[in-house]
């Protein structure tokens, strides 16, 4: 039987949540792509606690010069630098990458280059 594409990026996404586990000294930076939003979490597995998060949706973020449009790479950097500076401030400097069941290119690529570019480490 054929699985379709969202029971087949479900199958990915459970294959490496088994290999990526955040801890208190690195946790893991969630990354969840919608087809128009884009969203970011960075959170405690052993506490089970979100510890910050971005997104697209936030307030305050349409003033952001380069996120014209949500679905676009640079609003992508955009929420990348953002939960880095946000992770910054709560003394969080490395993470654990989690790129959601989705190919590492495109969008959640840009997201990480922004949150390495802002500071954060993996």
């Amino acid at each position: 039987m054929k699985l379709s594409r969202k029971e087949q990026a479900r199958k990915r996404h459970n294959r490496i949540r088994n290999k990526v586990v955040g801890s208190t000294e690195r946790p893991r930076l969630a990354v969840y792509r919608s087809n128009r939003h884009i969203y970011a979490q960075i959170i405690d597995d052993v506490a089970q606690r979100t510890l910050v998060s971005a997104s697209t949706l936030d307030p305050g973020f349409k003033e952001v010069p380069e996120a014209e449009a949500p679905a676009t790479q640079e609003a992508a950097r955009a929420v990348g630098k953002v939960i880095a500076e946000k992770a910054l401030a709560g003394g969080i400097t490395s993470v654990v990458f989690d790129r959601g069941g989705k190919p590492y290119h495109g969008r959640v690529a840009a997201l990480a280059e922004g949150a390495r570019e802002g500071g954060l480490e993996f």
